[in-house]
């Protein structure tokens, strides 16, 4: 079927793990742009049913609950409100967010399994797999780790490397051990149910064959699994764990249901849950088109294993397209939640209040589409003050305060009408299919740039026009200016909606616009002579140094240290020894190489009690734009010398790591008072 012959659409979004919050990378991968979607449809009145929900089972939830000694329910009960909060938040727009610990999906799923069952759609066998001997416990694929066969590199997981993203069986690992005891595990005889992959393979490969227009990394990395040597093979759908949707035949004691074969039946058990009437017309009538949004990493579960599992079953209607996203990364690094090199958006939330929009924009602008970006504090800063305050903030605020000025905030009759205005007129007209034709094909990045380039129209329109000046000789003309001006204002609130829903709404108080549909993009005047609009107020505000300093500070990876890399203990010294020297709190305002050095960066301090200057050899960790506004300790007392011809007031404190790596000793207080000793 074509995209316009589909009644209503069920847009589903990865369920994320409930044994930790939700960060950046989860919002680029599939959130976020899942929302811009299912708020670009409702925009033109369709029918959407937007379905997401807590995963509440698997090992990584029973690791959690180990490490911090509760029971799984706790973590999962804990994590699914921040979550759940976080989303509400941050303006992800889910009908229903929903969670596979209750009742309706191990129902559901229970059900789902004992239908494939009956219909012989498993095979049972018995096979080795690891066992830890002194848990006495069989272990799931994320219970084992060891070397990755294909990179080299330890710590992949049993069913997938994290670093590579091999998919892999635990007996593929090179020097597996369990992550119950560290021990090396044995391999014991048990039976588990699989689904028969390589009997199903050609139905799969008819799908995926009918999805070429998939996006290509989709398409390409299912093709890779159906055209490896061997095809695909069978996968165990149940595991021997205790926490989970039990397995609901008798003689599967002690058994539970893969996550892989639980999660995916959750977009179906929320949908009924959220529609116990309905819910079917949306999950087994052909003219519902099916959408997940996923990471790339989720790929295979949602193009070839659960769509095996619906086809096995019948009834169902299949996935139609599969937008996944590469990987986002953080300041050059991967995301990882272990080591706390994350930016948690519960946090975010905290420290950006009411600036939802700016991060939303961010991670559009940036978002990993076609292959892996990089998320870094100071291009956000650049993002916002360059182009949401510079641009649209600023083309919006100027017409608004110039109708104010010359009007009494009343929008202005078209007087003369030129070329420029004509011109504008067609750029408006044009925008809405553009952005259209981009989010139809999930490119949200070329939507959202064809936005603020009417935006950028907007802003050269009153610099060509200059209204300020014409105001003087030719009322008549700025009438018409800031006619089309607010126009345009009005188009440009309707085309963010989607992308930055909270300005929007802002901006369409400030309008006093009430027909806000997509689909009214093709009439021109929105605004008619004599309306009325509400006072102005600005939309964004500039981001100071400061503030990304402190956030770049919070970024505390934390690594495993091997105690004999560290460096011995110095000589024993008095106390009196110590109290020579006066730390005291510092903020550097400023940062620049030292010419013809690689180490040395020359740095202007705020002490409380003086600018003083210090060189500091700290050149190949920090980039000077890195550290303005960082607060730091400083030996305030040292004798000055001079280096490279500075004179030099002082040393920062630093911490050495084990690799040579340069940290700066923070003080503990937020943004402490310079000056301030340390003692």
């Amino acid at each position: 079927m074509t995209q316009n012959a589909f009644k209503r659409h069920l847009i589903t979004a990865a369920l994320p793990y409930a044994n930790g919050p939700v960060h950046i990378g989860h919002l680029a991968g599939c959130y976020l742009p899942a929302d811009i979607y299912v708020r670009y449809l409702r925009s033109k009145g369709e029918d959407v049913v937007f379905i997401c929900g807590s995963d509440e089972h698997g090992v990584p939830i029973t690791i959690k609950a180990k490490q911090e000694g509760k029971q799984p329910q706790d973590v999962v009960d804990h994590y699914h409100r921040i979550m759940q909060e976080a989303f509400k938040e941050f303006g992800i727009s889910f009908n229903h967010y929903s969670r596979t610990s209750s009742k309706i999906h191990h129902q559901t799923a229970a059900d789902f399994f004992k239908t494939l069952h009956d219909q012989n759609g498993f095979q049972v066998q018995e096979t080795e797999q690891y066992f830890d001997t002194e848990a006495q416990q069989f272990l799931a694929d994320r219970y084992i780790t060891g070397t990755c066969p294909k990179c080299m590199q330890d710590g992949a997981y049993g069913d997938q490397c994290e670093r590579c993203g091999t998919s892999l069986n635990p007996t593929d690992l090179i020097q597996p051990r369990s992550k119950l005891s560290g021990n090396t595990p044995v391999l014991k005889k048990t039976k588990n149910w699989f689904l028969p992959l390589d009997r199903l393979q050609p139905k799969i490969k008819a799908y995926i064959e009918s999805h070429a227009e998939w996006k290509t990394n989709v398409f390409g990395q299912c093709k890779s699994w159906l055209d490896q040597e061997g095809g695909l093979q069978p996968r165990a759908m149940t595991r021997d764990l205790d926490w989970g949707v039990k397995v609901p035949t008798e003689d599967a004691a002690g058994k539970v249901l893969y996550v892989w074969f639980d999660a995916p039946i959750g977009y179906i058990s929320a949908t009924k849950e959220y529609l116990p009437d309905t819910w079917q017309q949306y999950w087994k009538q052909n003219d519902t088109r099916l959408i997940h949004f996923i990471g790339k990493d989720n790929i295979v579960f949602h193009c070839i294993i659960f769509p095996a599992m619906l086809m096995e079953h019948g009834g169902f209607i299949l996935p139609d397209a599969v937008p996944a996203n590469e990987f986002l990364n953080l300041e050059g690094e991967k995301i990882s939640t272990s080591r706390n090199w994350a930016v948690w958006l519960h946090e975010y939330l905290n420290d950006f209040p009411n600036q939802q929009d700016v991060l939303r924009y961010v991670l559009c602008a940036n978002a990993p589409e076609t292959k892996d970006n990089d998320f870094t504090w100071h291009d956000f800063q650049a993002r916002n003050n360059n182009e949401l305050v510079a641009i649209l903030g600023n083309f919006i605020n100027r017409t608004l305060v110039l109708t104010e000025k010359y009007f009494q905030n009343t929008v202005p009759a078209c007087g003369i009408i030129t070329e420029k205005e004509t011109a504008l007129e067609a750029n408006i007209r044009a925008t809405p299919k553009a952005v259209s034709k981009a989010l139809d094909q999930f490119k949200f990045r070329e939507a959202l740039t064809e936005v603020m380039n009417l935006a950028r129209a907007g802003n050269k329109y009153l610099a060509d026009t200059e209204p300020w000046k014409a105001i003087s000789h030719n009322a008549d003309y700025v009438a018409t200016i800031l006619n089309y001006a607010l126009q345009l204002a009005a188009h440009v609130c309707i085309l963010m909606e989607p992308f930055l829903p909270f300005t929007s709404k802002r901006l369409q108080h400030m309008l006093q616009l009430k027909a806000t549909h997509w689909n009214t993009l093709d009439v021109f005047i929105r605004l008619e002579p004599g309306h009325r609009l509400e006072k102005s107020e600005l939309l964004f505000s500039k981001l100071d140094d400061i503030t990304i300093a402190h956030q770049i500070s919070k970024l505390k990876p934390s690594e495993p240290v091997n105690t004999t890399q560290l460096a011995p203990l110095n000589a024993t010294c008095t106390f009196e020894d110590f109290q020579k020297a006066d730390i005291r709190i510092a903020t550097i305002l400023h940062a620049e190489r030292v010419p013809k050095t690689e180490k040395l960066l020359k740095l202007i301090l705020d002490t409380g009690i003086d600018e003083r200057t210090v060189v500091s050899g700290i050149a190949a960790d920090y980039k000077p734009e890195q550290i303005i506004g960082t607060q730091v300790c400083i030996v305030a007392n040292l004798a000055p010398r001079k280096i490279k011809g500075i004179e030099s007031k002082g040393m920062i404190l630093m911490a050495e790591q084990p690799d040579g790596k340069l940290l700066f000793v923070r003080p503990d207080a937020i943004h402490s008072v310079n000056g301030a000793k340390v003692k």
